[in-house]
């Protein structure tokens, strides 16, 4: 029985475990601090400096912006997983259609002839409308906003961290060269060992310029983000437009559905009333006596009709006063109405 092996350069091999061992020995020398290691120039730390704190706060915006769009960790995870096996997401009821579903059902129970079931019902819709339009936001957001940043960290962040990495690599190898240079006593393990730092130094030189063009490039991905925060303010501005737009059609059906109220004018201010005081008042009094200017006006009267209807009337004892203020129910300081 024949068995295909795959073909291992055996010398490769070696030279790599050589390699590997050498960059750890390296790297152990740097830490413990008894050999000396090629520092990265002013220019490519600033841009590296300026990638790490990139790549920082665009991970901490875009999981904010996530947790505000999708409060509930458990839906952020599930959507996560759906997005990675290429599967659309699950269609789910926002705790704002939940909520008016609820309502809409509990008016219908109540009675749609009946005032309260009637606007449970008409609140109901509205809550539907703005759960709509939740949905419409966060679908927009994610992709003129979130979903860009997220691709730059997975695309262009890891291509610089795995560069950084080889560059990092790469250093190692040149120092430990340098380092067998020094150490090199016969001319011909000189010479080999010049050799080596020679191709290191090149390979090192190369690496350090690849990079550095990658870190460079942040500057232009900044200038994209930033188009991308304006349009996620855009589709912010809209929604909040389209929420209020619809809390105040909802505000003017339920004053539609409200019953008209009289009103009493007390010293020139107008104060809802009972419906009950459209009849005369009077009451006696043996002592003090204060003037109040009563007026009874429907919703539709204009000031110019109602003032045939204002009368003074004679309230004797607190009392008095206080039932009358109570068929209003209104508090009121007795002190603002002139006695006479």
């Amino acid at each position: 029985m024949n068995i295909n092996l795959p073909n291992f350069n055996m010398k490769n091999l070696v030279k790599e475990a050589g390699s590997t061992i050498s960059r750890v020995v390296q790297l152990t020398e740097e830490k413990l601090g008894t050999t000396e290691r090629t520092e990265y120039d002013l220019h490519f730390q600033s841009l590296a400096e300026r990638a790490d704190v990139t790549k920082s706060w665009t991970e901490k915006i875009v999981r904010d912006t996530e947790s505000v769009l999708i409060p509930n960790p458990q839906n952020r995870v599930e959507d996560f997983i759906f997005e990675k096996i290429d599967k659309s997401k699950p269609k789910r009821l926002s705790n704002l259609e939940h909520l008016a579903l609820n309502m809409i059902e509990a008016g219908g129970d109540f009675g749609q002839d009946m005032p309260y079931g009637q606007a449970l019902i008409k609140v109901g819709q509205a809550e539907q409308k703005l759960g709509q339009h939740e949905h419409d936001f966060i679908a927009t957001s994610g992709i003129c906003f979130t979903q860009p940043l997220r691709k730059f960290l997975e695309g262009e962040m890891k291509t610089i961290s795995k560069e950084r990495g080889i560059l990092e690599t790469k250093r190692l190898d040149l120092d430990a060269c340098k380092n067998r240079v020094k150490k090199a006593r016969s001319m011909l393990g000189q010479q080999a060992a010049e050799r080596d730092l020679r191709v290191a130094q090149a390979e090192f030189d190369r690496q350090s310029e690849i990079t550095k063009l990658l870190l460079d490039g942040i500057s232009t991905s900044q200038a994209s983000h930033l188009r991308h925060l304006h349009a996620f303010i855009q589709t912010q501005v809209r929604y909040y437009k389209q929420c209020g737009d619809v809390m105040e059609q909802l505000q003017r059906e339920l004053a539609k559905m409200q019953p008209a109220k009289p009103r009493l004018r007390i010293n020139s201010e107008d104060v809802d009333g009972p419906p009950s005081i459209a009849s005369a008042h009077s009451f006696d009094s043996d002592t003090t006596s204060i003037a109040l200017a009563l007026a009874v006006e429907s919703d539709h009267e204009s000031d110019s009709d109602s003032a045939h209807l204002y009368r003074s009337i004679d309230i004797g004892q607190a009392k008095a006063l206080t039932h009358l203020l109570e068929e209003f129910e209104i508090e009121f300081d007795t002190s603002a109405i002139t006695t006479v």
